[in-house]
């Protein structure tokens, strides 16, 4: 497989920054690795990317530091990305499945193929909300020390873009796999879900599973927070999320409850 395109497709993602120097390391960690395209979403410190500390700790990483994207939702961040990857510190109870950094790194080189993909890292102080991971398709935990994990965002940033430039560089070397076609011994693989599709999927399921009465707003007891769980560790497919949300319409319709007409 070609990932030589793979490298401008990936997007790496700072949720909530609060240090200028951070981003600028994290440009240069980018830079280092063949990466260059960095998403700030609210950065603690307005036009972050002209920033003096920022600018010296991207030490020649100016353009990708320059060229980075500020956006104020992590939604905004994922628009168009088919899959993602959350990075934590801690290990989580919910939540997408969660993956070695190598791992990780071999399962976006799998996914990449087929279009946009993000690596989300949280705040240097309190990492990522729940909300944002389950945002997410899968979870990276890296498995540092335990008497001292407490690895800086740029050095958790240079480890996975590390990781992700050897898996592509290995698929480049590799030998290109035999594409299966419907006469053949498979079925091709449809377009990938967009973050925002299956964001729309989820909140249309939740709808329904409402109007069911077999999940109770005010006692949900983690009911979503498994089904994300359970739909990521699947790679969904647009024409997937289009079945889970045909069948949500019609539950919705049948039980003549409001956003049965949703689309």
């Amino acid at each position: 497989m070609d990932l030589r395109g793979g490298f401008t497709s990936t997007r790496f993602v700072l949720v909530e920054p609060s240090h200028p120097g951070n981003v600028g390391a994290a440009a240069r960690a980018l830079k280092t690795m063949g990466f260059s395209r960095l998403v700030l979403v609210s950065p603690r410190v307005p036009h972050v990317q002209s920033d003096p500390e920022a600018i010296a700790m991207a030490s020649g990483a100016d353009d990708v530091l320059a060229s980075a994207h500020v956006v104020p939702t992590l939604a905004d961040a994922l628009n168009g990305v088919h899959w993602s990857i959350a990075l934590t510190a801690r290990l989580r109870e919910y939540g997408p499945p969660q993956l070695t950094p190598r791992a990780a790194a071999s399962v976006a080189r799998e996914h990449a193929v087929h279009g946009e993909i993000a690596l989300v890292f949280g705040n240097e102080r309190t990492g990522l909300s729940n909300e944002d991971v389950e945002r997410c398709s899968a979870l990276a935990h890296i498995p540092a020390n335990p008497a001292y994990s407490s690895l800086n965002l740029a050095q958790a940033v240079q480890v996975l873009s590390y990781e992700l430039r050897t898996a592509y560089l290995a698929a480049d070397d590799a030998v290109p796999a035999v594409v299966q076609t419907p006469a053949g011994q498979g079925e091709p693989v449809g377009a990938r879900a967009a973050s925002d599709e299956i964001e729309s999927m989820y909140a249309h399921l939740e709808s329904a599973l409402v109007a069911l009465d077999f999940l109770d707003p005010a006692n949900p007891k983690k009911l979503m927070s498994r089904l994300r769980r359970l739909f990521a560790r699947s790679g969904l497919e647009r024409e997937e999320v289009n079945i889970v949300r045909g069948i949500a319409k019609h539950i919705l319709l049948k039980t003549k409850r409001p956003g049965g007409d949703d689309s």
